[in-house]
């Protein structure tokens, strides 16, 4: 697994910065951009917002699926 493709993101519930998301779907947003939603392997739930190139590096690399 290559961790610079991985999608990381901030826990609302416990406050912990760069968690690892896992189960990430992006989805691109009415305006363009592209978002992430998955969990965090502790079954609290997660969103980013991401750019195109690591949006589309991430489900090129299995990391994540497209929505």
């Amino acid at each position: 697994m290559s961790t610079d493709l991985a999608i990381r993101a901030y826990c609302m519930k416990t406050k912990e910065k760069n968690v690892l998301m896992q189960d990430a779907v992006v989805t691109k947003t009415a305006r363009g951009g592209y978002m992430a939603q998955g969990t965090d392997g502790k079954g609290n739930k997660m969103t980013t917002m991401l750019s195109e190139a690591n949006a589309l590096g991430a489900v090129k690399a299995g990391l994540a699926k497209m929505g």
